[in-house]
């Protein structure tokens, strides 16, 4: 019989815990959460054919919506001394496409003849080929994994 008594004192104390699951529940939606680290893969990228250990190499990575609009998610300037240049790319694993292009002259863009035909060395990933314009998408797509991914471009 003595719990009759303990209700009235027990009750208000019951009434005022009951909102702190729905507190707990909030603070962890609402609240700044840790960052979980994401994935990263190494791309170890080997460009071959080079003729003139001079400049550098302009490396830009692009995953599928970038690559037609030139919105790099990844760039290097990769300095040239001998006739094969080895580098490495830190980035989350998924499907990219790369261009490139021997910045023989220093002058950090591609030259072109007054017809906007490349004079400077330029490759794509997979080695795709270049018709009226850059490589496609489709040819030059392929897929990084961590840990890493090797690929190599031989220049054009």
């Amino acid at each position: 019989m003595p719990l009759p008594i303990l209700s009235p004192i027990l009750s208000p104390i019951i009434a005022a815990l009951a909102p702190i699951p729905a507190l707990v529940l909030a603070a962890a939606i609402f609240l700044p959460q840790p960052a979980v680290a994401e994935a990263r893969a190494k791309l170890a990228l080997t460009v071959t054919g080079i003729k003139d250990a001079k400049g550098a190499l302009m490396i830009a990575v692009f995953d599928q919506a970038g690559y037609d609009t030139d919105k790099a998610v990844a760039q290097a300037a990769v300095p040239v001394t001998a006739t094969t240049v080895s580098t490495t790319i830190d980035l989350p694993p998924g499907r990219y496409g790369i261009k490139m292009f021997h910045d023989v002259d220093g002058d950090g863009k591609m030259g072109a003849n007054p017809f906007g035909i490349p004079i400077e060395p330029y490759g794509f990933s997979n080695n795709a080929p270049a018709q009226f314009g850059p490589a496609t998408w489709a040819a030059a797509a392929f897929d990084v994994a961590a840990p890493a991914t090797s690929h190599a471009i031989a220049l054009n």
